[in-house]
């Protein structure tokens, strides 16, 4: 006896050779180490004389791309920079700084130092605060 396919049954034959086939394809939508036309993806650290910095800040300066430092102060930038970008990187206490890109630059060693804050006058001590009460 000859058995009769509906067609829900070729329906179910051909999403699951369809799921198979995306599943399966070795191509990905995006992928973090490709460079577009003549830009590179930057590496590099951010640290303090003493330590690595982590959660320092890496800018494009103009744009709206960023990333964060790791544990350890490394960065990856997640966009492809072209000869003449600026990065700006900053640190919370410590002074910003800006890195041009250069036609040879890979990876950014960043050093920052501490930031100078000096607080002018001085502290009034002739007479003690007093709250006012309000009833």
């Amino acid at each position: 006896m000859k058995r009769q396919v509906t067609f829900t049954q070729k329906l179910w034959y051909v999403t699951i050779l369809m799921v198979a086939v995306f599943a399966f394809n070795p191509m990905y939508g995006q992928s973090g180490t490709t460079t577009s036309q003549n830009g590179r993806v930057i590496k590099g650290t951010v640290s303090n004389p003493q330590e690595p910095l982590e959660g320092a800040n890496v800018i494009l300066k103009g744009a709206n791309e960023g990333t964060v430092t790791n544990k350890k102060g490394e960065f990856t930038f997640p966009v492809a920079l072209k000869t003449g970008d600026i990065l700006l990187i900053s640190y919370l206490g410590y002074e910003s700084i800006e890195v041009r890109i250069k036609a040879d630059t890979k990876f950014i060693k960043a050093i920052l130092s501490d930031e100078v804050i000096e607080f002018m006058g001085a502290v009034n001590t002739n007479k003690r605060y007093k709250s006012k009460r309000k009833n």
